[in-house]
């Protein structure tokens, strides 16, 4: 057992602490229900933020925030570190890595993971950006190619370690992207005088016709105009077929030759098991309905990343895996069971677009408000305003300004340390993998 200690109140079992189980807990406090929050990790991270972590312009531990430091003021709500096994929903009981635990209502918010449309290719060779574990192995390993790449034995050698394919164009590709092209022009230089003009080459691919393609079609163009004026060579209309170690290979029949490859195409949920088969949509998503209630439960929710909802007429393949969905489906669930306990009609979820936004560096961003749209530095300065301000915790938000503001006036990042643990070479990159 997991020692919860019992109480008159319902008991409410969230899985996973993103920005949906973290909100729903919140909203939770002093709502006259015992709060069980069961999580692989004891820390609140910030994933619009891991590609600043992988391009070395961000300390990771900027955007990662202690769980208990959240809780430790509310009341009978209670933190397990633990992995969830099995669902037995029949007995409204879950088995977790550390022993069982039952629940009145189960709030499943355990988000998504890499999905990789079934190719065990990519699967094996690229790294992804969904966990920071993933974010700081990218970030090794990138360096270590740049190092590796001083004492290639051949041209050929040292071109493919210096050049990195990003397969994905959505927001965390271009935003990869253009952070990468930063650290290519004003870094590597003064890092590796040796090359000399030698630079990295960072290619873009994206299976559909436009970068950015759920922004407006101005919006794809300015973004993919910004990448290109920093080196980025876009491939729309392009899809990646297959890679192997070295080599990335594409529809059209061309072979890049890479020591990198980022994947950023496709995301989908994370395993859910004992919950009924038919409950999943595409990609892993589980079916729920206008009040987040998991199809044929009476007592299972999910949100955020993880659910997938069929009654939204406006957003038919399910709502964006973004964390503004996340938010407000976790704060009108947890008003919903507030209204539970006084009988009171429950309300549907729908989703308030509040905009969409990317970063492609210093002074460059496409932002798209309900009622304005606009690119360049002043898109820079709100996308940075807003991101700072949805940090958790005063001291990470001030890291994170102090960082940006010295990489503003220096051109210079935060951080190009190589770690590895002992035992694990410092000499090939291709082979390693930190565990999540």
């Amino acid at each position: 057992m997991l020692n919860i200690p019992e109480s008159d109140k319902k008991r409410v079992v969230i899985v996973g602490c993103g920005f949906a189980g973290l909100t729903l807990a919140k909203k939770l406090k002093n709502k006259g229900y015992q709060v069980v929050i069961l999580d692989k990790h004891n820390y609140h991270q910030f994933p619009p933020l891991f590609y600043q972590v992988a391009s070395a312009g961000l300390e990771e531990s900027s955007i990662l925030f202690p769980l208990r430091k959240i809780f430790q003021h509310y009341k009978d709500f209670h933190l397990r570190k633990v992995e969830v096994k099995f669902m037995d929903t029949a007995n409204n009981k879950l088995t977790t890595s550390s022993g069982d635990i039952g629940y009145d209502f189960l709030v499943l918010a355990h988000g998504a993971n890499n999905s990789y449309f079934g190719n065990i290719q990519m699967q094996r060779y690229s790294r992804g950006m969904k966990t920071i574990a993933e974010v700081l192995d990218l970030r090794n390993s990138l360096l270590m190619n740049f190092e590796n790449a001083l004492t290639a034995q051949s041209d050929e050698e040292r071109d493919m370690l210096m050049t990195i394919v990003i397969i994905g164009g959505g927001p965390s590709g271009v935003e990869i992207a253009g952070a990468l092209a930063e650290m290519n022009k004003y870094v590597l230089k003064k890092d590796y005088p040796e090359f000399k003009e030698i630079r990295a080459k960072i290619y873009l691919v994206e299976a559909v016709d436009r970068v950015l393609s759920a922004m407006t079609k101005k919006s794809s163009e300015k973004a993919r105009g910004f990448l290109e004026k920093m080196g980025v060579q876009v491939l729309t209309g392009t899809k990646a077929t297959g890679c192997d170690e070295k080599s990335v290979f594409l529809d059209s029949g061309k072979i890049i030759s890479t020591g990198m490859i980022i994947w950023t195409a496709g995301i989908g949920g994370n395993s859910s098991d004992g919950i009924n088969p038919d409950c999943f949509a595409r990609n892993g998503r589980i079916k729920v309905d206008a009040f987040n209630k998991v199809t044929g439960y009476s007592n299972v929710y999910a949100i955020g990343d993880i659910s997938f909802q069929l009654t939204d007429g406006k957003y038919p393949r399910g709502h964006p895996q973004v964390a503004q969905v996340a938010i407000q489906q976790a704060q009108l669930l947890a008003a919903n069971l507030v209204r539970m306990k006084s009988d009171k009609p429950l309300k549907e979820f729908r989703y308030k677009d509040l905009g969409t936004m990317a970063t492609v560096g210093r002074h460059l961003a496409v932002v798209e408000l309900p009622y304005v749209r606009f690119q360049g530095i002043f898109g820079w300065f709100v996308w940075m305003f807003i991101h700072l301000m949805s940090i958790i915790g005063v001291k990470n938000k001030l890291q994170v300004f102090i960082n940006w503001a010295w990489k503003y006036f220096t051109y210079d990042q935060s951080t190009r340390i190589i770690l590895r643990p002992k035992g694990c070479s410092d000499i090939s990159a291709n082979n390693y993998s930190i565990p999540e």
